[in-house]
């Protein structure tokens, strides 16, 4: 229910009304990571259909790249990955400099929209840190 409600209630309400983005602020602070997955989530439809914030989402992802919750690290990359299927560019420029920071489980779903060159770009940025695909540092997901 928490994915439902962030994305087709709570996300409509603040693009409708952008003053209530201040309450997902506090939520991708907060100590329970259903709430923060929730802050992410909240953006997903604006995302996938090319419009929404996505510098507020990027914030988020960005602090909460090292989070070790498997349902962060997923709802990261399923935002990433609905992105992309309208504005590829936008997440390889966002992806690139932090595919050494993100999980396997979220860059296998970000780069799945991503032209054959962005994938191979992000996968080899992971391999010259030392990680292999998906495991960045030898990390287990």
């Amino acid at each position: 229910m928490v994915d439902v409600l962030a994305a087709s209630v709570v996300g409509p309400l603040v693009e409708r009304e952008p003053s209530l983005g201040t309450f997902l602020d506090r939520w991708a602070a907060d100590g329970d990571f259903w709430i923060r997955r929730s802050a992410l989530l909240a953006q997903l439809l604006a995302l996938r259909q090319g419009e929404g914030d996505f510098d507020r989402f990027g914030r988020y992802a960005d602090a909460m790249l090292e989070e070790k919750e498997f349902f962060i690290r997923k709802a990261i990359g399923w935002v990433l990955r609905d992105t992309g299927r309208k504005r590829p560019d936008l997440v390889f420029a966002w992806l690139l400099p932090r595919a050494v920071r993100v999980s396997g489980v979220t860059v296998r779903e970000a780069v799945k929209p991503l032209s054959d060159e962005q994938r191979e770009a992000v996968l080899a940025a992971r391999a010259a840190a030392g990680g292999r695909p998906g495991k960045p540092g030898g990390r287990a997901d």
